[in-house]
């Protein structure tokens, strides 16, 4: 025992010598020796269970923990501690889950710097949301789902930031939900226009959230949500007072309530829109524009049950409404446009159109041109009880007309059409016909007129009546015509349109003369000749009397032109090939659809024409064969072919 205690490392332990003399001897795990009387005790183990070397978990991998296996609160803990940018964007792409959770995380729940809503919103972007709004999104059908509106709130925050949405269509299956729209609401505070268009699958629920967090917004646009109700509107009109446009159509569960509440607390509402939402009533609009008489400057109003009540208040409120459209209401009568006008609240009115109420009258429309001396703009349509008498008092009071439309009002005829003439020669600019049926050619004493020095544009569509009388008179009172459009007008011919050309002493820069089967190369030479340096566009469709000489006149005198149509015309190869030869340098478009006599041998001249075209039309050319259209797609791969 003493030596035990005496030991001191350098001596031998053992009185027989070192156990292991040289450690590097092959004899090392064989036996000590007789030398050696130490053997040390070992534990045996204990084993409790039979041993089966073939069990399955002897070859099954040890479960890798991954960050995937955290609870969601936790991964929100995580990612709401990255900064905004690069890093938030490479964290979104992990997976589903990840994006949903980035997008759920709200503006004031980011912790940077250990504190939560610690971040610089007008410095650097990686570091929060950016408020300007530069960008633009839209969804459409199918990909208008919870996951790209996920997305885009996430990856716009910091290169940017949303400022206009919009959200047409829905995917039947994943479509766009509340889910969604909260993702937008959260990431995206700098939103000023939203649009929704057609989708079925969201409630007030995700439009509270837009309202709660885009408080920027000032265009919302609502189109056939049926989910959609006053609830929305009261906490747009609370959280979003910026709100400036608003339109909702086809969204029965939206009221009076609703509107009541955006004229009172929106104060900087500039435009309302309302279209078939049968909920709402004169109350409604009745709040809403007394409200906003101050600020309100377009107001809509198509196919609802208001009454002569909404009329009345337009007129005396509507101090500053600049452009007015009212449309298909069936329970507005004479009465309602009568008290309208003589209100003379819209002394600002600018713009007016009148669609399909058949409570407008002569009485009316006297008053309303009594009561809007300075409106410009003037358009009617399906107004069946409207008459010359109504049309010519109209132009005696609003002397300021530039623009007058006049469509589908049968009961107008040659004497109100050149009433206006008579009263508004000194600033009537445009003037449109569409499809009235009462304007015929009349052999009627009209009062000498002075010619109309301001007035450029005429347009006379798909009125069967009209014929050259008409047109002639028209040329003498309209001598700086520069836009022509006479469509679908069977009874005007040569006789009729030469002396126009006549008349006109500047260049005419459009004519389209689409329809007109008796129109023949005689008007047309007359037209290149004399305004082919300024003339643009030339629309001949369908007059079939149009051949090859006119192409030739084309290509020799119109170097301006740069759309030019002859479908169903008689034009050849050689009408084609005198094109190409032309000094052709500014056309762009080229039409030659039904032209059944152009073949195969106009490739080399639609090539030479192709080098500045950018769109060439030649459906239903029977006898050009699908292997001329190959090359000349060869050749024109810059030019949109249509065959």
């Amino acid at each position: 025992m003493s030596q035990v205690f005496s030991f001191s490392g350098n001596d031998d332990f053992c009185p027989g010598g070192r156990i292991y003399p040289n450690p590097k001897e092959p004899c090392l795990f064989l036996s000590l020796g007789r030398s050696v009387d130490y053997f040390p005790l070992q534990k045996r183990s204990r084993v409790s269970v039979s041993f089966d070397i073939n069990r399955e978990w002897f070859d099954e991998p040890k479960q890798k923990t991954s960050i995937e296996s955290l609870p969601d609160e936790c991964l929100f803990e995580i990612l709401r501690r990255l900064p905004a940018g690069q890093d938030k964007s490479v964290c979104a792409s992990v997976s589903k889950r990840w994006l949903m959770l980035l997008s759920s995380i709200c503006k004031n729940e980011i912790c940077i710097n250990g504190s939560t809503g610690d971040y610089n919103v007008g410095g650097d972007d990686d570091q929060g949301f950016s408020n300007e709004g530069y960008l633009s999104r839209s969804l459409e059908g199918k990909k208008a789902t919870d996951i790209r509106l996920a997305a885009i709130a996430v990856g716009t925050a910091s290169r940017g930031g949303l400022g206009k949405l919009t959200i047409r269509g829905c995917n039947s299956g994943r479509g766009v939900t509340n889910v969604g729209l909260k993702a937008i609401a959260h990431g995206c505070p700098s939103l000023k226009v939203f649009s929704v268009f057609d989708v079925a699958t969201i409630d007030d629920e995700g439009l509270i959230e837009i309202a709660s967090g885009c408080h920027k917004l000032e265009k919302l646009d609502l189109c056939k949500c049926p989910n959609i109700s006053d609830k929305t509107l009261i906490a747009v009109s609370k959280k979003c007072s910026n709100l400036a446009e608003l339109s909702i159509e086809s969204c029965p569960n939206i009221g009076n309530i609703g509107l009541q509440a955006i004229g009172k607390l929106c104060p900087n509402l500039r435009s309302i829109s309302i279209k078939g939402c049968s909920g709402v009533g004169d109350q409604g609009v009745c709040g809403l524009l007394s409200s906003t008489s101050y600020v309100l400057s377009k107001v809509k109003l198509e196919s609802l049950m208001v009454s002569d009540l909404s009329l009345a208040t337009i007129g005396h409120y509507g101090f500053q409404v600049t452009d007015l459209v009212l449309s298909c209401l069936p329970n507005v009568s004479e009465k309602g446009f009568w008290v309208m006008g003589n209100s003379r609240g819209l002394q600002k009115l600018n713009s007016i159109t009148i669609e399909g109420c058949q409570g407008l009258t002569d009485t009316g429309i006297e008053a309303i041109g009594k009561g809007c001396p300075n409106v410009k703009n003037f358009q009617l349509r399906k107004c069946a009880f409207l008459s010359d008498k109504g049309l010519v008092s109209f132009t005696r009071s609003a002397l300021s007309i530039e623009s007058l439309q006049l469509q589908e009002c049968h009961s107008i005829t040659q004497i109100g059409l050149f009433g206006v003439f008579f009263h508004c020669a000194a600033k009537l600019k445009v003037l449109t016909l569409i499809s009235c049926y009462g304007i015929k050619d009349l052999n009627a004493d009209l009062p000498a007129m002075s010619p109309c020095e301001s007035f450029w544009s005429l347009t006379i569509r798909d009125c069967p009546g009209f014929g050259d009388a008409n047109l002639a008179l028209l040329g003498k009172l309209c001598p700086q015509l520069r836009h022509v459009e006479l469509s679908g007008l069977q009874r005007v011919t040569d006789a009729g349109f030469l002396p126009l050309l006549e008349c006109s002493e500047t260049g005419l820069t459009t004519v389209n003369l689409r329809g007109c089967i008796n129109v023949t190369d005689k008007v047309v030479l007359p037209i290149v000749n004399s305004h082919g340096w300024t003339l643009q566009v030339l629309c001949l469709e369908g007059c079939k009397r149009v051949t090859d000489a006119s192409m030739i006149a084309i290509a020799g005198n119109c170097p301006m032109l740069s759309d030019l149509d002859v479908s169903k015309c008689a034009i050849t190869d050689t009408g084609i090939a005198a094109l190409a030869r032309g000094n052709q340098i500014s056309l762009e478009i080229l039409s030659l659809a039904g032209c059944i006599s152009v073949s195969d041998k106009s490739m080399p001249a639609l090539k030479k024409l192709g080098q500045s075209l950018a769109g060439l039309n030649i459906k239903r050319c029977s006898e050009i064969s699908s292997r001329g259209v190959s090359k000349l797609q060869e050749h024109l791969w810059t030019c949109d072919i249509l065959y």
